[in-house]
């Protein structure tokens, strides 16, 4: 049986028990601030594509008022009918050719992970869940997760 020298080190079971608790605590702590910085993102991704999507159909509604896109549906208000007309495009009133897209592309909800977002029309009731289809006046993000502060993401 060989004898261990005093200029051997090695780490006692106590010395484990430390370290680990150590490592322990300090990973307990950077958990809740990754989730924390994810939630932030995904806000600020929100806050980006509900400001994206509102310019849009506020540039189309221009456009409509303006006589650009040819007579307004009587329904419509000027507001356009779907999401997608942003996107494929609208001929200009007195063109052959020329289309005029207000979208490249309709952005993923970065909660729900999908490009369905709810819709309102301007007939709608402001805290009403459904679209009542006449035209898109404003989009919300369909989640039932809230902010910090309490307010739901349908909300804003």
């Amino acid at each position: 049986m060989r004898r261990r020298r005093k200029t051997q080190a090695g780490l006692t079971l106590v010395e484990l028990i430390v370290a680990f608790t150590i490592m322990m605590v300090l990973s307990g702590m950077a958990v809740p601030l990754a989730r924390y910085k994810v939630r932030r993102e995904r806000e600020k991704e929100l806050r980006y594509d509900l400001r994206e999507i509102r310019g849009a159909i506020d540039r189309y509604k221009d456009y409509a008022d303006q006589g650009k896109l040819g007579p307004v549906k009587a329904d419509t208000n000027g507001y356009p009918e779907t999401l997608d007309m942003l996107v494929d495009g609208v001929k200009l009133a007195g063109q052959v050719d020329q289309k005029i897209r207000f979208l490249r592309r309709i952005p993923k909800d970065p909660f729900t992970k999908s490009t369905d977002w709810g819709m309102r029309s301007t007939q709608d009731d402001p805290k009403a869940p459904a679209w009542g289809g006449q035209n898109v006046f404003d989009v919300f993000t369909k989640t039932t997760e809230k902010a910090g502060d309490g307010t739901p993401y349908s909300e804003w």
